[in-house]
């Protein structure tokens, strides 16, 4: 290899070490979501190893690759005995939890389709139904979307984040539409476990297929003190199928999941498989064909390496951690814990029963623990008005808390954060969006569009300072040159929570689109 190319290596990655740098950390447990750090350093030189050795892998025939076969087999047989299965059960690695329950509903479609034509009934006349709480995961709003079904939402406790077994009961009395209930092990926004065992039995009685999205706690949830996992895993005959993230609770870098199905036969409509070119035979267990094996190994290795006892071990981190922060943010005046949190998730918001000068917005809490050095993820209220059960409550803003091991070790000085942040906020009212809402509506002629199209969408972005003027037309060197977040997210989040949802999709989708534009 030339000189040249040496010296252009060197620069180009001591350019990308500049561009980590303003990142926000993945170790330390400084960012309290998407990352999960164990802690230790010897799991990540093991992932990193196990990395290197298949980089030039493709993971799209296990028959030229055969290692990538041993390694995804082995995964899913640990998965297996982690949540019960038993030998019927099968699986797939996936991508991510995404690609998981994009699988679980086709599968759960095509089981649907085959059903309603042995009925006689002609499944292109019906748009099928999926069930959920309104916590459900949005990648299955994604899976409707993509694979046309209807999601159905049940609302839930505002108080407890748990939605009603009877409103589930309610909806499967006449369930000939209805292709899956999808249940959460625990949601993510609120950190619940939606009451598996009892809506799992209505799904078997009315000949429903069930899945249960672990893929947030499915790695952690097993060994947490207490919990008996005959309430929500494959020990649950209602469950068809269970997705579980490798790179959450796995601790293994992105883009692993694991999804089990209960029954070959099953399973086997999860795949596409076509001899209808003149090309190779294709056969495809996920939504990609050619793929990296990378994370595949990596999550082989740390499986292998810490074993079921290993697990048990990070998760008994996990548990103290967030037990040790539940009693914190308890005794902070003018907060509440949303519900009972059982796993390592902690959703925070304002406690109303005390008076208005005392009560600590979780968004402004956010925001202040972020110039302390840690960062909570900020989640909108929600409007439960378009769900099964008109009425129902109104979700209030919180504040989302991932708890990972290495959380234990800063548990002092991330507490003394935690209550200096809300102490320096209390009182503060939730931001009045009132005023910019109509100065953004009269500069666009008097009020908002019902929707937005991009170039009125990054309009908006820059009357708000989201986006700097012809930044993206300009061709900006790095993405943070085309507008960052601001320091304060709260002011953003009220304006998310109050346009509606036609106008503040696109809008989002402009200010992630502009990031990454030429």
């Amino acid at each position: 290899m030339s000189m040249q190319f040496e010296q252009d290596s060197v620069a180009v990655l001591g350019r990308l070490d500049a561009l980590r740098a303003a990142d926000a950390p993945t170790h330390g447990g400084r960012v309290l979501s998407y990352v999960y750090d164990s802690g230790i350093a010897e799991i990540d030189a093991l992932a990193a190893a196990a990395v290197r050795a298949v980089q030039p892998v493709n993971a799209l025939d296990p028959t030229t690759f055969s290692s990538v076969a041993v390694m995804e087999r082995e995964i899913v047989g640990f998965a297996r005995a982690v949540f019960h299965g038993d030998d019927s059960v099968v699986g797939t690695v996936t991508s991510g939890g995404t690609e998981s329950c994009l699988l679980a509903v086709k599968t759960a479609r095509e089981i649907w389709r085959a059903d309603a034509a042995a009925r006689g009934v002609d499944h292109r006349a019906t748009v099928p139904r999926i069930i959920a709480p309104s916590s459900v995961h949005a990648a299955f709003h994604k899976a409707a979307d993509y694979l046309g079904l209807r999601l159905e939402l049940v609302p839930v406790d505002a108080a407890s984040g748990l939605p009603a077994v009877a409103d589930f009961a309610a909806l499967l009395a006449d369930a000939d539409d209805v292709a899956l209930v999808v249940l959460s092990a625990p949601s993510y926004p609120h950190g619940v476990i939606d009451p598996i065992a009892e809506v799992s039995a209505l799904a078997a009685a009315a000949g429903v297929s069930c899945h249960v999205d672990a893929c947030f706690g499915g790695f952690v949830l097993p060994w947490w003190p207490g919990l008996d996992a005959a309430g929500w895993d494959l020990q649950l005959p209602g469950v068809t199928s269970l997705s579980a993230d490798l790179h959450k609770y796995g601790y293994t870098p992105k883009g692993a999941s694991v999804l089990l199905q209960r029954g070959r036969d099953r399973q086997r409509k999860q795949y596409f498989a076509t001899t209808g070119w003149p090309g190779y035979p294709v056969v495809n267990s996920t939504l990609l064909g050619s793929k990296s094996a990378a994370a595949l190994a990596a999550a082989w290795a740390i499986t292998q390496t810490l074993g079921q006892s290993g697990f048990a071990e990070l998760t008994a981190s996990c548990a103290r951690a967030t037990e040790t922060l539940l009693g914190v943010i308890r005794g902070i005046e003018g907060l509440r814990v949303v519900g009972e949190p059982t796993g390592p998730a902690i959703a925070v918001t304002t406690d109303e029963s005390v008076p208005a000068e005392r009560r600590v917005d979780p968004h402004h809490w956010a925001d202040q623990a972020r110039t302390h050095g840690w960062q909570l993820q900020l989640q909108p209220g929600f409007d439960q008005a378009g769900t099964t059960r008109p009425g129902g409550a109104r979700l209030p803003a919180t504040a989302h808390l991932t708890v990972t091991p290495v959380t234990e070790s800063r548990l002092p000085e991330l507490s003394a954060a935690l209550i200096a942040a809300a102490a320096e906020v209390r009182g503060v009212p939730r931001v009045d969006v009132a005023p910019l809402l109509g100065s953004l509506g009269a500069a666009l002629g008097g009020a908002l569009p019902a929707t937005l199209d991009a170039a009125t969408a990054f309009a908006l972005l820059q009357g708000i300072g989201l986006a700097q003027a012809g930044a993206s037309d300009a061709g900006a060197p790095d993405a943070t040159a085309t507008g960052a977040l601001p320091e304060r997210l709260a002011p953003f989040l009220a304006l998310v929570e109050a346009l509606p949802p036609a106008v503040a999709e696109p809008l989002l989708t402009e200010l992630i689109a502009r990031l990454v534009e030429p």
